[in-house]
């Protein structure tokens, strides 16, 4: 069975449609790659794109997107509600089938040396790839974001795991790493940016600070507003689905959104999703209303209504489920956990 990592490159432009089609191009065109999403937002300004290949494809695939990135994106006028730190911000490699988690660490490290040795930029290791622990978590190496590389990079303690501890204004710094699968999961309200952000702080896990947690483990979360929709997102990343699920963040974000007499109207999946994230939650939902389905394809579209996935645009499962993408069925996800 073929070798396949996942690659989530996550880069600062989500408003320039040649930009986002030519770093496209730049992934379709790479032997051995395989496309399979490009998720843009304008108020975030942050494309999300997902390919998958063995492991020297990706990397040498997401190589050949930042090589075109570099020549197309200036963060010195770059704004949006996303967190950032540069061009390429982030480039996870994820296990799907027949690789280990070292397998992507080792993806992180040619990527990030080649990267550095390539555009002379300062990169960053994250999650499993990381060196030292205080860069296991992306909001703590992506702190201060791109406005405070300057003199961040002036400190011993943020010195590049790979390139030059030297500020580039156009590019920033790229963090890249191997994790388990993330699942980058909206809820949208009719409310203020501040109104969704309070909610964010009480579920995330780091919460408001050291003394106060937030309810939900293994979830980042933010709150931002979306001008293009003239609408609030409760913006999460449940870092571990098996432990907090789909759902659980979903009906938590509404529990809350109650208390402050907030309307829910619909959520939004960036990117892709795994197959047992949705099922969970066809199976939750069976199980509370007490329905009579049977048919995997019937629970989809229940979940896809439960949490109203489709409210800002049409959610098609054979183009947003990584299985049915790549074709490997229910036993394909198994291999990467």
């Amino acid at each position: 069975m073929a070798q396949l990592v996942e690659c989530v490159p996550n880069f600062s432009e989500g408003r320039n449609k040649e930009v986002i089609d030519a770093i496209s191009l730049s992934i379709s065109s790479s032997p051995g790659c395989s496309l399979l999403d490009v998720d843009s937002g304008a108020s975030t300004h942050r494309s999300v794109f997902t390919f998958v290949g063995s492991p020297e494809s990706v990397v040498q695939g997401a190589l050949n997107a930042a090589s075109t990135a570099f020549k197309l994106i200036d963060m010195t006028r770059h704004s949006g509600e996303h967190p950032r730190s540069g061009a390429l911000d982030v480039c996870p490699f994820v296990p799907v089938q027949n690789v280990s988690m070292d397998d992507c660490v080792r993806c992180a490290e040619a990527f990030g040396k080649k990267l550095a040795e390539m555009l002379h930029v300062p990169v960053y290791l994250y999650g499993e790839a990381a060196r030292k622990e205080s860069r296991r978590n992306l909001p703590s190496v992506r702190a201060g974001e791109y406005e405070a590389l300057p003199e961040k990079l002036k400190s011993p303690d943020w010195s590049p795991d790979f390139g030059p501890a030297l500020f580039v204004p156009s590019w920033g710094a790229t963090v890249t790493g191997a994790r388990k699968f993330l699942i980058a999961f909206n809820v949208n309200l009719i409310a203020t940016k501040e109104q969704t952000h309070r909610i964010a702080l009480d579920l995330r896990e780091q919460g408001r600070g050291k003394d106060q947690p937030g309810l939900l483990q293994h979830l980042q979360a933010l709150g931002w507003f979306l001008e293009e929709q003239n609408l609030a997102q409760v913006s999460t990343n449940l870092l571990d689905f098996e432990r907090t699920a789909l759902h659980t963040v979903y009906l938590e974000v509404c529990r809350e959104a109650q208390e402050l007499q907030l309307p829910v109207v619909g959520s939004q999946l960036v990117g892709l999703v795994p197959l047992r994230a949705i099922m969970a939650a066809a199976d939750f939902f069976i199980n509370r209303d007490g329905l009579f389905i049977v048919e995997e394809e019937h629970k989809v579209r229940l979940v896809i209504s439960k949490l109203g996935l489709d409210s800002l645009a049409p959610f098609n499962p054979k183009e947003r489920i990584i299985e049915y993408m790549v074709g490997g069925g229910t036993a394909l996800w198994s291999l990467s956990l």
